[in-house]
């Protein structure tokens, strides 16, 4: 039976509140980086391998969770992983005193957003079906630019009105209100297990052709998108400190509005693609981001709001693709098997998002330090390779 649309776009609503408060704890290491590396005497890999260890844990753990849900409602998946991401931010603020502390915790960050973000998307594509479901996926994905803003922000407002610790304490408990909406909120759903047994199914997935270009495109975004996120507050922080004039926002703050931005370029985008087809258009943003990787990298010693708007202007590019991605994955997978193509997806993305931002910090570390300008500008430009080379292959195509 299929669902009304006004039912439809009320569970997509609260979907996308689940997920924006299951996230609370997301940004709050990369907006307090810059505290936390000169508390802890951090140098730029090992910052890059904070912030990365969070991507590890979401990698190590979505092949199990996000695979989970073809044999359980993801619903409950979904509401198990919420209060872990709630115990991983409290244990940040409580607990976390060095490298190899908050590694740990940042990987148990990691896993939470594992069990909510892909589980999330599959509760929503096992209830709402139809013409309009690629849409709705678009604002599901969208909402992933809200949570990370939020997350943002508050990390920096509480940091500044308590200190960094209380900042992940509090934001500990907006995850546990993500677990109860979606526990009150949604009705159980039936989920029809597989009928044959292939172990997680990777081989299944990986050997279609269209499932590897998606899977690999997916991959390079996310290497962007997360080693950008990662590193934001600190590179507005580098920006605006070596412009002469007055800045009137701070780095938490260009960082929350580099993002949000995010949420109509990729709703907007996946329309576009709808239209013109998805491999071009993800082809073309492909390349449009990995030039302005490099751009915005160039810009860190000009005027504090062209450097600003050339950094916003690259995430909406980055953000462009996000969508069709995703719709175009789901679109291509076995009912049976799609939260093994989701785990597959996302094991792939968020393991490139694990290395981007040690990277990012190694280049950094090796071409002069976090003060020379030509140092953000080689550690930006290495985010934009995997796009370029991937964009240029899909125009082949």
């Amino acid at each position: 039976m299929t669902m009304p649309i006004n039912a439809n776009l009320r569970l997509v609503l609260l979907l996308c509140g689940a997920e924006a408060l299951a996230m609370a704890g997301f940004g709050s290491y990369p907006a307090l980086l810059p505290t936390l590396q000169q508390v802890w005497t951090l140098n730029g890999r090992e910052a890059g391998l904070v912030s990365g260890a969070f991507f590890l844990g979401y990698m190590l753990s979505v092949p199990f969770l996000s695979g989970w849900t073809d044999r359980v409602d993801a619903r409950r998946v979904f509401a198990v992983s919420s209060l872990l991401a709630a115990m991983a931010s409290v244990g940040f603020g409580l607990f976390a005193t060095g490298l190899w502390s908050a590694m740990l915790f940042q990987a148990l960050a990691g896993a939470g957003l594992a069990g909510t973000y892909m589980p999330g998307l599959k509760a929503l594509t096992d209830r709402v079906h139809g013409p309009s479901q690629p849409r709705y996926i678009s604002f599901y994905t969208a909402t992933f630019g809200i949570g990370a803003s939020g997350s943002l922000l508050l990390a920096g407002w509480f940091a500044q009105a308590f200190d960094w610790q209380t900042a992940f304490i509090l934001l500990g408990s907006l995850p546990v209100l993500a677990s109860v909406l979606v526990l009150k909120g949604l009705q159980p759903c039936a989920v029809q297990a597989p009928t044959t047994r292939q172990g997680w199914g990777w081989a299944r997935v990986w050997s279609q052709p269209v499932m590897r270009q998606y899977i690999i495109g997916y991959a390079v975004h996310c290497w962007e998108l997360f080693g950008m996120r990662s590193w934001q507050v600190a590179f507005f922080s580098f920006a605006f400190a070596a412009s002469a004039s007055h800045v009137w926002l701070n780095p938490t703050e260009a960082a929350a509005l580099l993002n949000i931005l995010g949420l109509p370029a990729s709703i907007l985008g996946n329309e576009v693609a709808m239209r013109w087809g998805r491999q071009r258009w993800i082809a073309l943003t492909m390349l449009g981001s990995g030039a302005l990787a490099w751009l915005a990298g160039a810009s860190v010693m000009w005027p504090w709001f062209v450097t600003l708007g050339l950094a916003c202007l690259y995430n909406i590019v980055i953000m462009a693709d996000s969508a069709s991605l995703t719709a175009g994955l789901v679109a291509h997978s076995d009912s049976q098997q799609r939260g093994t193509a989701m785990a597959l997806y996302s094991m792939a993305g968020f393991g490139a998002g694990f290395i981007a931002p040690v990277v990012f910090g190694a280049v950094l570390d090796v071409s002069g330090g976090q003060h020379q300008a030509a140092s953000w500008t080689l550690a930006m430009g290495s985010l934009g390779l995997g796009c370029l080379f991937w964009g240029l292959r899909l125009m082949r195509k």
